[in-house]
């Protein structure tokens, strides 16, 4: 019975410091903390259903060139093993 304890104890413990190890890996790759939404965002989601963002829109001349580029490439054939 105390081992089973101590191994519920065990897993409890490595997964606390495996949840903590994905959020400090995912603090250090974006810099941010918390939610990238305000409170205000989330009443005009309610609201209207949509969210309006201030980005600059893509540019469809650049988009259509790198597809083009992408499907011009030429793609060796798998090597067999």
């Amino acid at each position: 019975m105390l081992v089973e304890l101590y191994v519920l104890v065990g897993l409890a413990v490595l997964t606390l410091l495996a949840g903590l190890a994905i959020r400090w890996r995912f603090l250090r790759r974006t810099g941010r903390v918390g939610s990238i939404l305000s409170d205000d965002d989330v009443e005009q989601i309610l609201a209207t259903g949509t969210l309006k963002v201030e980005d600059d829109p893509l540019d469809l001349d650049e988009v259509r060139e790198a597809e083009e580029r992408f499907w011009s490439e030429t793609w060796d054939e798998a090597e067999e093993v």
